[in-house]
């Protein structure tokens, strides 16, 4: 049975500019081929062939690459927002969701296999679920504990030279149900942790699919550079099927 998955591919990118300035960051290369044309591939292969492209900056670069998915083996529709509405705000208005689906960032590199999330959730009971990474933020400061927040001097209670602080982040790759459009106001600039923070303050359950292999978001100059560097060493983990890599 086909599955939904809805692409997020309207943003400016405007941290990438500026490559970003004449190509959709969707559709900017890593290797042989466009971020989004490696996320199509894996979504084929996971069985999401009933695609919704959200788009809006330079959409129609994207509409003239994948047109209605036919040579890609999946069926694409296309939401034109010409008002940016944000992350979330933007499924609010696609037509459609009527039952479980996946909607992620088209920007995203990663080896996540998006079934096996999509029926972790089906399992999990949960209105939402967020796949996430671990990764690690570090501090080029020592950082100084005291004993007090305010006033000039405090006793000092500890040291941490250049200490590592672990974060559970989002992956921009989630699965939900369509109750969940009941919590987005329409026509509003609305953004995923706007979302859950609206679920869980009437007490809707939301769950976290921790993925522990590659993954990028490609929102910056270090990280896009970074994806191009690894692009070659990494497509017997991207693809699923042998032939995709190369076709």
């Amino acid at each position: 049975m086909s599955k939904k998955a809805v692409v997020l591919a309207g943003g400016k990118g405007s941290r990438l500019a500026p490559y970003t300035t004449v190509l959709p960051k969707p559709l900017l290369p890593v290797g042989d081929r466009a971020i989004l044309d490696v996320v199509v591939r894996q979504l084929r292969d996971d069985g999401f062939t009933d695609l919704t492209f959200a788009v809006g900056y330079l959409a129609h670069l994207i509409r003239a690459v994948f047109s209605d998915g036919s040579g890609h083996d999946v069926s694409i529709a296309y939401h034109e927002e010409d008002t940016p509405l944000g992350t979330a705000g933007a499924l609010a208005t696609v037509e459609g969701l009527n039952e479980t689906f996946l909607a992620m960032n088209g920007d995203v590199l990663t080896a996540l296999d998006y079934g096996a999330l999509y029926q972790t959730h089906r399992d999990s009971g949960n209105l939402l679920t967020i796949a996430t990474h671990r990764r690690v933020v570090k501090t080029d400061y020592g950082v100084i504990h005291v004993n007090g927040s305010t006033g000039e001097t405090n006793r000092v209670t500890g040291y941490e030279e250049k200490p590592e602080i672990p974060y559970t982040v989002s992956m921009g790759v989630y699965v939900a149900e369509p109750e969940i459009l009941d919590f987005i106001p329409q026509g509003e600039h609305f953004d995923v942790p706007d979302l859950v923070v609206n679920l869980l303050e009437a007490g809707k359950p939301v769950g976290s699919y921790l993925y522990e292999g590659y993954w990028l978001d490609i929102g910056r100059h270090d990280d896009y550079e970074r994806a191009i560097a690894e692009y070659e060493e990494l497509k017997d983990q991207l693809f699923r099927t042998p032939d995709a890599s190369t076709v």
